[in-house]
This record gives structure tokens, C-alpha cells and sequence, in this order.
């Protein structure tokens, strides 16, 4: 199967304080991701999601190792408001073919059919700070389409956003990887997106510890990776109190 990211003994440090020292944020990280595939990257807040998220978008460099990526993959930041360029849908999905340079003629057809695959076209005109959360991460999605990308990386995406967001989120994850893409979405929500994915990966402080499918992890105490297990059952109130 056609390789989209493939990570070979990547680690990254950052210099700490005055005293020129290294931290290590990713230490001796090695997997792939098939194309076409939906991977969720889980663990713990400081567990080295973004960092990783990061370097294979490009955004940072390896320390170490060496990374593969098929193509220039596409941002869905966790507060997606900060990615909107445009007052409107229309004019902020058309920021990123102008700046690669397309062809005018061609930009108000790719612009159309980007808010039409993601089912914001009718709000096309309207003021984009009055979306809601969900709207505005599909808007950010649209923008990536209308500039071609094939790799699209999703950090908390279910950040601040209600249970009908959410669905709505998940509906164009679903879309998405039907689609073709290759998506990878960073989170420690699992409960609501793992039955979504084919690949789950796990990382604790900076390092790989799970790389293989949601069935195979489900069967593991992931307590020990700082996660709560999403099979955990809900029958009563008192099931609700996380202790």
C-alpha cells in the first residue's frame, strides 16, 4: 500500500532556560501512515501531539531521523478561527489558490465546488466570525481542498464545540476519508472518533507507545498511557464522576 508519512527514528529537542540545555519533546519515533487512511494520534496533554503535527506538516525540523511525506499536508487547527483570512467564506477559501498562483479565470469555480464538498456554500456571503465552531472548522477544511492537498492533519478538533458540532465534524471526517484523503487527527478524545479510524497511534512524554488498530488497543489497559479507556460504561449517575 501507497505510503502518505512515514517516520524513521525521529526525535526533536528544544533548548530550555539560559542554561543551553535540551529538552527532548520527540525521542526515537518510528511509523507510517498508508495513503487514503484515517490515523488518530492519541495520548495525554504534553504527550507530544503537536510537536509531532508539526514536523510533518513542516513547521519544524527533525532533530534526528528522517521523514517522508508524500505532499504538503493541510492545517485544521484546534482554534480554526485563527486560520479564517477572509470576512467571508467565499474570500477566505480563495486566499490560498491566489497565493499559489492558479489561474484566475479558474479560482470562482475551485472556491464554488471547496464550500460546496464541505456544505458551507449557502453561507458563502455571510460574515465569517458568526460561524460556529463547527462551521468554521469545515471552512478551514474547505480552504486545504481549494488548494489540492491530499494530506489533511486535524489538532483537537473537538476543542469548545456542543454534540451537534460534533457530529457535524464527524460527518466530514467520514467524507473526507471516503474521499480519498489521508487524515490524521490529533486527540484525547477518543470516545468520540475512534470507531472513525483504521489506524491509532499513541504517544507518552515524546515517545511512541501503540501503533496498530483501535480493536487491538481496546484490549489494552490504557490507563497506563494517562488515557481513559472509551469502552468504560455509563449506566448510572454516579458512573458519570471520573475518579
Amino acid at each position: 500500500m501507497e505510503t502518505s508519512v512515514k517516520l524513521e527514528h525521529v526525535s526533536k529537542r528544544f533548548l530550555t532556560g539560559t542554561d543551553s540545555k535540551y529538552s527532548a519533546a520527540i525521542t526515537d519515533i518510528s511509523f507510517e501512515i498508508s495513503k487514503g487512511s484515517l490515523t488518530i494520534v492519541g495520548g495525554a496533554n504534553g504527550s507530544g501531539k503537536s510537536v509531532l503535527m508539526n514536523l510533518i506538516s513542516g513547521l519544524l525540523k527533525p532533530s534526528e531521523g528522517k521523514l517522508f511525506v508524500s505532499s504538503k499536508p493541510g492545517l485544521v487547527f484546534q482554534e480554526a478561527a485563527t486560520q479564517i483570512l477572509g470576512d467571508t467564506p467565499r474570500e477566505d477559501v480563495a486566499v490560498g489558490p491566489k497565493n499559489l498562483r492558479m489561474k484566475g479565470k479558474e479560482i470562482p469555480q475551485i472556491v464554488e465546488e471547496s464550500l460546496k464538498s464541505v456544505k458551507l456554500l449557502e453561507k458563502a456571503d455571510y460574515p465569517a466570525e458568526f460561524l460556529s465552531g463547527g462551521e468554521k472548522r469545515r471552512l478551514a477544511v474547505a480552504a486545504i481542498l481549494a488548494m489540492k492537498r491530499d494530506i489533511i492533519i486535524f489538532d483537537e478538533p473537538y476543542a469548545n464545540l456542543d454534540y451537534p458540532a460534533v457530529v457535524d465534524v464527524n460527518r466530514l471526517l467520514v467524507q473526507l476519508h471516503e474521499s480519498g484523503k489521508t487524515v490524521i487527527l490529533l486527540t484525547h478524545e477518543l470516545e468520540k472518533c475512534l470507531a472513525l479510524a483504521d489506524h491509532f497511534l499513541i504517544l507518552q512524554k515524546g515517545r511512541l507507545v501503540f501503533d496498530g488498530s483501535p480493536d487491538e488497543a481496546l484490549k489494552l489497559p490504557l490507563e497506563q498511557w494517562s488515557i481513559r479507556n472509551p469502552l468504560a460504561r455509563y449506566e448510572s449517575v454516579k458512573d458519570l464522576l471520573w475518579t
